[in-house]
């Protein structure tokens, strides 16, 4: 539809500039003393609006011509046969116009002194028509550049969706070989524990693969499922794992993305307890602070653990999936102080569809993984 026609605000911006238009014509047919300024409204107003309505055709030529594809003599020969053809059609309808305004309201010898005055009133309608198509290139160029915002908005978003899609991808592979070791390990040494280890393993999957598939879950159903990671991993630490909860009630319904903890307590667990000779306690903390949620997971490390120069998976994952959903609005931040690793997780307190943002969100930081 035509942008200008589609919208009211614009409608009335374009009638408004051809009715001064008009004003100003009847104006410099008064001032010639030619015409009576009853004669030069009557004349220069109707005919002035009729011709802005013929000149909204031009948006037509326009999109078939456009400047950026068109070249300039061609658009230029174009838009010059266009404005005559507008020129004579409008003509046509403004001699009528005269002449009905002097047969019905005694206006004498009025279409004498317009015929007078036609160079100049082809002249101005020239001027207009030129102005019509600039503000209907305008208008073109303008959309353009919106559709192509528009059209990089939504590659972004596509790219952000395959990116999301892609460190999702990574967790389940990545916890199921070393879950598949850990069954490796216990083959040889307790049948029992592999088989109860088999089964709770199948289950996490199975849960993991619904939840995951899901944009965000509740805070619940994530520490649900970071517990039952942990219980397949005490079949094989036995005694040497111990788990504590300190989980706020007004956070269970916070909605985080799916898995987006399982990695950390990943991490804790084969960069953290399989390194102390007596096992620790992996601590799960999460509180709701103004507009902002904030979980965290505390273990043991031993001082003199083989480190990984390349550092890890896990907490790369999660700050990538972090600045994907929430951009600067999250933070992740992991640092070890008297032997116990620290990982704090701050992300906006979400319960619906909508963030509440009441106090600022903190700012991203670099976070460093348990093994160095």
């Amino acid at each position: 539809m035509h942008p200008i026609l589609a919208n009211q605000e614009r409608l009335g911006i374009y009638l408004l500039g051809w009715l001064i238009f008009g004003t100003m014509l009847a104006a410099v047919l008064a001032l010639s003393h030619d015409f009576s300024w009853t004669e030069a409204l009557a004349l220069a107003l109707p005919i002035t609006i009729v011709y802005g309505a013929i000149c909204l055709s031009t948006w037509y030529v326009c999109r078939v011509y456009p400047l950026q594809k068109t070249p300039f003599s061609q658009v230029l020969l174009v838009q010059t046969l266009a404005g005559i053809v507008t020129i004579v059609l409008w003509m046509m309808i403004a001699s009528g116009w005269v002449l009905i305004l002097e047969r019905s309201f005694g206006f004498t010898g009025l279409r004498t002194r317009v015929l007078a005055k036609a160079p100049l009133l082809i002249g101005v309608d020239f001027i207009l028509y030129g102005l019509t198509v600039a503000v209907h290139y305008l208008i073109i160029t303008f959309e353009l550049s919106k559709e192509a915002e528009q059209r990089e908005l939504q590659s972004r978003i596509f790219a952000q969706e395959a990116e999301l899609k892609a460190l999702r991808a990574q967790i389940n592979p990545h916890f199921l070989f070393n879950s598949l070791n850990s069954i490796s390990a216990l083959a040889t040494q307790d049948p029992a524990a592999v088989r109860a280890m088999t089964l709770r393993l199948a289950d996490f999957l199975r849960k993991s693969l619904r939840l995951g598939a899901q944009e965000s879950i509740r805070l619940d159903e994530e520490v649900s499922m970071s517990i039952s990671f942990l219980e397949i991993e005490q079949i094989r630490y036995g005694s040497r794992l111990k788990i504590v909860q300190k989980i706020d009630d007004v956070c269970r319904n916070c909605l985080v993305p799916p898995l987006i903890l399982q990695p950390l307590i990943e991490n804790a667990v084969h960069h953290g307890i399989a390194h102390m000779l007596d096992g620790g306690t992996i601590t799960l903390e999460s509180e709701w602070r103004g507009s902002v949620l904030h979980i965290k997971i505390e273990n043991p490390v031993d001082p003199d653990r083989p480190r990984n120069r390349k550092g890890g998976l896990g907490l790369e994952n999660v700050s990538k999936r972090l600045r994907a959903i929430y951009k600067d609005d999250a933070r992740l931040q992991a640092e070890e102080r008297d032997n116990i690793f620290h990982t704090d997780l701050w992300i906006p307190a979400q319960t619906s569809t909508e963030f509440h943002r009441s106090s600022p969100a903190p700012t991203f930081s670099k976070v460093t993984e348990q093994h160095g």
